[in-house]
């Protein structure tokens, strides 16, 4: 049986979840929890074998807590979960040790797939990130400067990107709104650019949103 363990702040996508793996024979659903440290007090507890982990939780973000989880529980393996486009995420989450990335809108057909493959000892890959992993490998130049972001502050500049207000950031990252500032200087530094219109052209340049 293959232990799951789901860590999403949202409780409708929880459940939503449970209900779709509890359809699975092979694979049962351990715990779960709605913050980062919720979650790994409860992977410490339960001792999953694969953790399914939202990108974008309250506090920390879910790359942050993917690092932890590499370092304190280095035999479980994680799939990641997000709303952002693979373009976003997909490549900095298995550059830090992700062993799958899932878009929530395919979560239906790939889940249980996804998960027996990782639990197999390989990585869950769509096409579309292998793509894009593939064109990374094939280049000569220097590392892109948003490689050089934090992960909050790589979040940070695509919310700045879609539109959203400091307050709205505030908000979805559950930081304030000096603190949301305080990351759009050092992107801006970081990324030697002088605007919020310069942040939107550089993510639209660099593919980073659909």
């Amino acid at each position: 049986m293959i232990r799951v363990v789901i860590i999403d702040d949202h409780n409708l996508v929880r459940e939503g979840l449970k209900k779709l793996l509890a359809a699975e024979t092979d694979i049962t659903v351990a715990g779960e929890a709605g913050e980062a440290l919720a979650g790994l007090t409860v992977i410490e507890s339960v001792a999953p074998d694969i953790v399914l982990l939202d990108v974008s939780l309250p506090g920390r973000s879910g790359l942050d807590i993917l690092l932890d989880i590499r370092q304190r529980f280095p035999s479980v393996r994680v799939l990641m979960l997000s709303m952002h486009p693979e373009e976003s995420y997909g490549v900095r989450a298995l550059t830090a040790g992700a062993s799958g990335y899932l878009g929530k809108d395919t979560v239906p057909e790939e889940l249980a797939a996804a998960i027996r493959r990782i639990h197999g000892g390989r990585k869950y890959i769509t096409p579309e990130l292998a793509e894009r992993l593939a064109e990374d490998l094939g280049k000569q130049e220097v590392s892109e400067a948003h490689e050089r972001l934090s992960q909050r502050e790589f979040e940070v500049m695509l919310h700045i990107a879609s539109g959203k207000q400091p307050r709205d950031i505030a908000g979805i990252l559950c930081i304030g709104e000096r603190t949301v500032g305080t990351y759009r200087r050092r992107i801006l530094e970081k990324l030697h650019l002088t605007s919020t219109a310069d942040i939107i052209h550089y993510v639209l340049d660099h593919r980073l949103l659909t």
